[in-house]
């Protein structure tokens, strides 16, 4: 993680939880001047992708978690841009961006393998109620009916198993955080977080073999993210107000020589004259670090 960051780090998309909220506003608004071009022209259809629509590739993300309640949904996208912006200041912008992305990559890559699936598993694809599709009846059927399977089973692979990730990070970084449960229950959000992966497990269980693709898939992230970052610690007040002290002695160096340069994205306060640069007591030697690493990164210790 930190080498590439060192490389990439400055690519990172700042406020990207406000970014995905923009395009689900997009979306919505294409869902009611023209619901028709989201259904038939921008859902994740590997199929389609292959046959030379490959914009779908990047529309998916377009295409709202829900839209059945105006008052839900807008609630829903506050609630997930502002535990998003939470993690995002927390982890620091980069590591934010690599979690949501993969997120997203693997949604795509997760498609592409149910269609491979689809083309030689012989079982159970798809159930609508007491009315199931199988490999074999689309084999016998031919390539008109694998066309129309997947523009049907393109809607699955879609952005709301990817906020929910969001979710469980949140509640996995910030297990002791207190939400109001319909707005009168407080609740730990690290119960919530364990309801809805049992919710998740049953869903799997029970579903198809579309389901269970895209479930995984798009929440690999969740998965991959934290095997790999175990030592995730988030701000406490004191932190903030030790941060906020020492931004008022940052000064930028006219002379072109930098004071200060993070030791794993090397960015220097004159790359972002308001970012916060201090050293680490517990690394071994003058390693000096900017805010958004100063409490993610790996201790070096001598020998």
């Amino acid at each position: 993680m930190s080498s590439f960051e060192r490389k990439f780090g400055k690519y990172a998309i700042r406020n990207l939880s406000v970014v995905l909220v923009a395009c689900y506003a997009i979306g919505y608004v294409l869902e009611i001047i023209a619901p028709w071009l989201v259904v038939n022209y921008l859902t994740l259809n590997p199929y389609a992708i292959l046959h030379g629509q490959i914009w779908r590739l990047v529309t998916w993300v377009l295409i709202p978690p829900s839209s059945s309640n105006i008052f839900f949904t807008l609630l829903m996208l506050y609630f997930y841009c502002s535990i998003g912006t939470t993690l995002e200041r927390t982890w620091g912008t980069y590591r934010y961006n690599v979690y949501i992305f993969s997120g997203i990559l693997f949604t795509i890559a997760g498609s592409f393998l149910f269609m491979a699936f689809a083309y030689l598993y012989d079982g159970n694809l798809l159930s609508f109620g007491k009315l199931a599709i199988s490999g074999e009846q689309l084999s016998m059927m031919g390539s008109s009916a694998y066309e129309s399977f997947f523009a049907s089973t393109a809607p699955f692979f879609n952005t709301y198993y990817i906020n929910m990730s969001i979710f469980l990070a949140f509640a996995a970084t910030f297990p002791d955080v207190q939400v109001l449960l319909m707005f009168i229950i407080p609740v730990k959000v690290k119960w919530l977080g364990v309801i809805y992966a049992v919710m998740l497990a049953f869903s799997f269980l029970q579903g198809d073999a579309c389901s269970k693709f895209a479930i995984v898939a798009s929440l690999l992230n969740f998965v991959v993210f934290f095997l790999t970052s175990r030592n995730m610690m988030h701000l406490n007040p004191k932190q903030i107000h030790r941060r906020q002290e020492f931004k008022r002695d940052i000064r930028r160096n006219s002379s072109g020589i930098t004071k200060h340069k993070c030791a794993i994205c090397g960015r220097t306060e004159q790359d972002s004259p308001e970012m916060q640069f201090r050293f680490c007591s517990k690394c071994d030697g003058n390693y000096e670090y900017c805010e958004e690493h100063l409490y993610t990164h790996t201790h070096v210790k001598r020998g």
